[in-house]
């Protein structure tokens, strides 16, 4: 098929992933709320004006023109000013005015009949619920999605299967192998008439289950003469073998790199795609939430860099964050990649909305205004304060009202935006290059 084709199709495919994804964030947030008998007005996908949209029961649900993210319209979500119900006339200062127009505009569609069905209004517990559930749902999609790649298509990994045979040996000052094999010193592979395609069954009269228990074996034979069997053409051949003591370099814990002296016979495995059990899924889900947590924690100084990179000719990190015209582009390359097998392609494309839906669950439990993180932590400091309030034996001080927030929450949403529109220039005029 076309690489242009392909190219548009790996786009639409992760495209399609990436709307479904934040869909589903908003059922999540959508679904407890109405459990909870809260009146939701509005379940929209996009922003700015509707494209599309329809009124089922009390809930409109609507298609925006711009597929910047989503939101569940709750009715509620500021309480009022007064215990009584009834709304302050008249405010001083730019920062409570702001906070004043969002609580009067929200009241406005509040009916008397929803008396105990505004946000508001609810336990903590709740709340917190409802807001968490948007990027539970991430991370189970996240899962899900990692589970597809690893149960699914396999990952891979070596085999006892001899993918290629060293012919000799070269030493520390030599780069690359001689070309003439007729003279050179023969490795223990090439000397025991070892050949590509063979598999390694068994070794020092031990079975062979994997190439990492092979390795081991063959790194703790350094200058002894062992017994190797292979099967080739569907018959097991025995030979014998010396591996050579060969010095290699290590990586330490902390990042440096020492030396060690182990066996050497100078054969390489062949790779092989294995499906990955069901316990595997878990590992890997947190090993990626805890690498995007490490990007998010330092976005600041990530940021700084994407912007010296657009705007010089310091190269992109790859492992910086990208914005969805960037994730698009990548997920295009990967589909255009004619000389990779079509479910690695696919594999690959389902791995990238793993790391998507991750990266949106971590990034919105940041405890900042407007995202979900900061509903939650406005909810925890309100169920602190009523439990203090409750201990001194004072009255209960209320709902926390998040609408004198709202200034901050400008300030983030702005912030947010500025990054966006920077991340999106960048993966325009300097992309992230991850295949050369």
């Amino acid at each position: 098929m076309n690489p242009t084709v392909l190219f548009i199709l790996g786009v639409v495919f992760v495209a399609v992933g990436i709307a479904l994804s934040i869909a589903l964030h908003e059922i999540g947030h959508l679904l407890p709320a109405k459990l909870f008998n809260v009146r939701v007005t509005r379940y929209m996908i996009g922003f700015g004006p509707t494209i599309w949209s329809k009124r089922k029961g009390e809930t409109e649900y609507g298609i925006k023109a711009l597929p910047l993210g989503g939101y569940v319209q709750m009715v509620g979500m500021y309480p009022p000013n007064r215990r009584d119900g009834s709304l302050r006339q008249s405010s001083t200062g730019i920062f409570q005015g702001l906070a004043e127009a969002a609580r009067d505009q929200a009241h406005e569609e509040v009916r008397p009949e929803d008396h105990g069905r505004l946000f508001y209004q609810l336990p903590v517990w709740k709340k917190i619920i409802i807001m968490l559930g948007g990027p539970a749902m991430n991370i189970l999609l996240g899962i899900i999605f990692t589970a597809v790649v690893l149960m699914g298509f396999g990952i891979p990994q070596p085999t006892n299967q001899i993918a290629s045979v060293s012919a000799c040996m070269v030493s520390a000052d030599q780069q690359q192998q001689p070309t003439d094999t007729s003279t050179c010193t023969k490795t223990p592979a090439a000397a025991a008439g070892l050949k590509p395609g063979d598999t390694v069954v068994r070794f020092d009269g031990n079975a062979v289950s994997g190439w990492d228990q092979l390795s081991t074996w063959i790194r703790a034979s350094a200058g002894k003469t062992v017994g190797i069997t292979v099967l080739r053409d569907g018959q097991d051949i025995d030979l014998t073998i010396t591996p050579v003591l060969n010095r290699v370099a290590v990586a330490g814990p902390s990042g440096q790199t020492t030396t060690t002296e182990s066996g050497f016979v100078g054969i390489a495995s062949r790779q092989a795609t294995t499906p990955q059990p069901a316990t595997a899924v878990l590992p890997a889900v947190g090993q990626s939430i805890a690498q995007v947590t490490g990007v998010v924690v330092n976005l600041p100084a990530r940021v700084v860099g994407v912007a010296q990179a657009a705007f010089s000719s310091a190269p992109r990190d790859p492992n910086g964050p990208i914005s969805v015209v960037g994730v698009g582009r990548v997920a295009g390359e990967v589909a255009a990649l004619e000389d990779v097998p079509l479910s690695a392609r696919i594999s690959t494309l389902v791995g990238i909305l793993a790391g998507v839906n991750l990266a949106l669950a971590v990034f919105n439990l940041v405890p900042l205004l407007p995202l979900d993180g900061g509903h939650v932590a406005g909810a925890l400091y309100e169920g602190v304060r009523r439990r203090i309030a409750a201990w001194r034996k004072r009255p209960d001080p209320g709902p926390f009202d998040i609408a004198k927030l709202l200034p901050l929450t400008y300030a983030v949403a702005s912030v947010l935006m500025v990054m966006s529109v920077l991340l999106i220039y960048a993966d325009i005029v300097k992309p992230v290059k991850l295949f050369g």
